[in-house]
């Protein structure tokens, strides 16, 4: 809301100093300075380095953040409203916004004295200078100065949602990669499994019927692999997009980091809970309208008296507005303990994996020593394999739930942002 109001307030001040006032053309020099001052995107604010440089049709994710906040033109486009905000001179603005009061002021003068003070011209000049005074006392007073910086911050945090978007979408690539190999195991093992019923029909050990129930088992798996396909595709062009690459649904994602007990240890709920709330753009949007409810509720305080319905009135829209600041600090106290508590979580998860994946790692040895001997199927050897792999892509799965949830905490530390 308040980005809005102050972009449009800005808006309206450039409009108004175009006409055909005598300080219409200072506005429209500022107008087109801010445009030309407004071609770079800053200092980048990555929270990750650039540890090496990814080769072509690849992408790493300690890099991703950085090739994002530089190439994805939704932070571009974020980075040049920014640079407008900028390039806004307020003292210019002061300036020009006076001269073109003055010039008001004349004009109605001189109509005046030319007996047109009810003429169409004499009222679109009122209903024009009280719209510009408004916005110059809004100016004196510093609220058209502060409305842009909480624009900025509004779009600042608008970027930073952008470069966490990309990296959600990353790990969730990662984990359908991790069920498609899990599908075409399966996939593998139906196989299996129809050509055993096929050599079982034929020796009338099964009916008709149960060949076809496998065998529709087989098609409606094939089915799930092959939207599963498509998906991964699809989030991977929209990645591609993120990145400035060109669309081809084929770029090579390397496996995240790996988080340690150490580095889950030293997570702090306290300290990363006042840190969140620091730098949260939810709780700072969340005081700016307490701090206009309260002004509003100043304001009808002085107009009215007490026991006016207005001013009663007042008073509750106030209340309302201290109990839904409330809310929004313990919701938002309720997702980082959250979220918080998910990385510990996660990371148990991830020690049952591993535990489960060393059972399955000797289980699968004994299984081939067996098959060695002669003892066991070739497709009982293969199922154990398949149970193995399985074990593998589950430790797989727990790490990236884990990575997830210890770079969720990083971003609501960092920036005040809770995925």
């Amino acid at each position: 809301m308040h980005a809005k109001r102050t972009l449009l307030t800005l808006t309206l001040v450039l409009a108004l100093l175009s006409g055909s006032l005598p300080a219409a053309q200072a506005a429209s020099d500022l107008t087109e300075e801010a445009a030309a001052a407004a071609g770079g995107s800053g200092e980048l604010t990555a929270h990750k380095d650039l540890y090496h440089q990814d080769a072509e049709g690849t992408v790493s994710f300690e890099n991703l953040e950085q090739r994002v906040r530089e190439n994805a033109t939704t932070v571009k486009m974020l980075d040049e409203t920014i640079a407008s905000i900028d390039a806004t001179d307020f003292d210019e603005m002061y300036d020009d916004l006076r001269d073109g009061l003055n010039g008001i002021a004349a004009i109605q003068q001189g109509l005046i004295l030319a007996g047109q003070k009810s003429s169409y011209t004499y009222d679109k000049l009122t209903d024009q200078y009280a719209s510009m005074e408004q916005t110059f006392d809004d100016l004196k007073d510093g609220k058209l100065q502060k409305d842009a910086e909480a624009a900025k911050r509004q779009l600042e945090d608008a970027k930073n949602q952008t470069v966490l978007g990309a990296e959600t979408l990353y790990i969730a690539i990662l984990e359908m990669q991790n069920t498609r190999q899990g599908l075409q195991r399966q996939l593998d093992a139906m196989d299996r499994s129809v050509e055993e019923m096929e050599l079982r029909y034929q020796l009338g050990q099964i009916s008709a019927l149960t060949l076809q129930q496998v065998k529709d088992g087989r098609t409606q798996l094939q089915s799930g692999l092959a939207t599963l396909e498509m998906n991964l595709a699809n989030y991977t062009r929209q990645l591609e997009v993120m990145l400035g690459l060109p669309q081809t649904g084929t770029l090579a994602l390397e496996e995240v980091p790996r988080v340690s007990p150490s580095q889950v240890e030293r997570l702090s709920l306290e300290d990363g809970l006042a840190a969140a709330k620091e730098k949260s753009y939810t709780l700072y949007a969340a005081q700016r309208d307490l701090d206009d409810a309260k002004e509003a509720y100043d304001d009808a305080r002085d107009r009215y008296h007490a026991n006016d319905y207005e001013m009663k009135s007042a008073e509750h829209t106030y209340a309302a507005a201290q109990y839904t600041y409330q809310s929004s600090v313990e919701s938002f106290e309720l997702s980082f303990r959250t979220a918080y508590a998910a990385v510990a979580d996660y990371q148990q998860v991830l020690e049952a994996s591993e535990s489960a994946l060393s059972y399955q790692q000797a289980s699968y040895a004994a299984s081939e020593l067996k098959y060695q001997q002669g003892t066991i199927s070739k497709n009982t050897l293969l199922t154990a394999q398949d149970d193995l792999r399985a074990a593998e892509d589950a430790v797989t799965t727990a790490r990236h739930n884990l990575f997830s949830a210890y770079n969720s905490y990083l971003w609501a530390v960092e920036y005040g942002i809770l995925n």
